[in-house]
């Protein structure tokens, strides 16, 4: 293991170092407490693999070391089975982070793990409905509840603008009124880093917003002891959360006898899968999913080649050999 070269700057125990990074992680950074949970369990598990090797302090550390780290994950051990490379891959994340952090701070003078390069992952596509599946979806909340006329105007809005759900919670009504009054007019939404975008509203999801506001909310938000403003509220009247969000796809889902692994994130990966199979410009699309770089909306074209060449293979009489 590589000592340090000269002087080195204070450096301290590595457990005293992991508190230090995930106190900052969430104070300054603002990460969740899921996120941060992850971390704490991946750089647990690393700062004791090191000790298990003798290692307790950040400068002790070499790149061998979270090379052979990395190794181990990937081959796995007697008391702990391989991990998937998508695993091994958000592990060493998490140690690359560390140890920049350290550098930064200057309690470390080098950053060892700088040199790894993680495992080589598949491009994963998004999973997109049909048209045919997002309709069914579309179609199953009841018209004559006020819960009924919430998750319909939520699915609505969700494959409608292609909103993140957080961003679709996350709405007040003053926020759509302005929306309804005037079909010229579009719906701010407030994306990662707080980057504002303007998406227009279509009929469908215009209407079921209107259908919400005056004949369901009305009923769920007086089940609270005071008024909130958000768009979209709960049995008790409360705003409605991103997990409970989730549970309307997933029973609606259900109901529609579509596949259990659907999530708010679906309908904007079919949003953007249909404007493209429909001829959208791509810069179009990077602008209404509020994506920074053009190469994130990229991947939704693969989606597309991929349906055109299951179409061709279904449909041309030369696409394939006969059996």
């Amino acid at each position: 293991m590589t000592q340090p070269a000269g002087d080195t700057p204070s450096a301290p125990h590595l457990d005293r170092l992991l508190v230090d990074y995930l106190a900052q992680q969430s104070v300054e950074r603002g990460l969740s407490r899921n996120t941060i949970a992850a971390y704490r369990r991946d750089l647990m598990r690393y700062t004791a693999w090191l000790a298990g090797r003798g290692v307790t302090e950040i400068h002790q550390v070499s790149t061998a070391d979270i090379a052979e780290y990395q190794r181990t994950l990937a081959a796995g051990s007697a008391d702990r089975p391989p991990l998937a490379s998508s695993s091994v891959a958000r592990a060493l994340v998490a140690v690359r982070n560390l140890h920049a952090f350290a550098r930064a701070e200057g309690v470390a003078a080098e950053d060892p793990a700088a040199p790894v390069t993680g495992p080589r992952l598949g491009r994963h596509l998004p999973k997109a409905l049909s048209i045919d599946d997002v309709i069914r979806l579309l179609a199953t909340p009841e018209t004559d509840t006020p819960v009924g006329l919430r998750d319909a105007a939520l699915l609505e809005l969700l494959y409608g603008t292609g909103a993140r759900v957080s961003e679709a919670v996350g709405l007040d009504v003053d926020d759509v009124t302005g929306v309804l009054a005037d079909p010229g007019v579009g719906l701010r939404l407030f994306g990662k880093g707080s980057k504002e975008r303007v998406v227009p509203v279509g009929s469908y999801a215009r209407a079921a917003l209107e259908a919400w506001l005056v004949r369901g909310r009305p009923d769920l938000v007086t089940q609270g002891r005071s008024g909130t403003p958000a768009l979209f509220v709960n049995t008790h009247g409360a705003r409605l959360t991103r997990e409970s969000a989730w549970w309307v796809l997933r029973r609606r889902a259900g109901q529609a006898g579509l596949a259990d692994d659907i999530s708010p994130h679906s309908l904007r990966h079919s949003f953007a899968t249909h404007l493209l199979d429909g001829g959208a410009d791509i810069r179009v699309v990077q602008e209404l999913l509020g994506h920074a770089n053009v190469t994130t909306t990229q991947i939704y074209t693969l989606v597309t080649v991929e349906h055109l060449r299951e179409v061709y293979a279904l449909a041309h009489p030369r696409a394939r050999f006969p059996r």
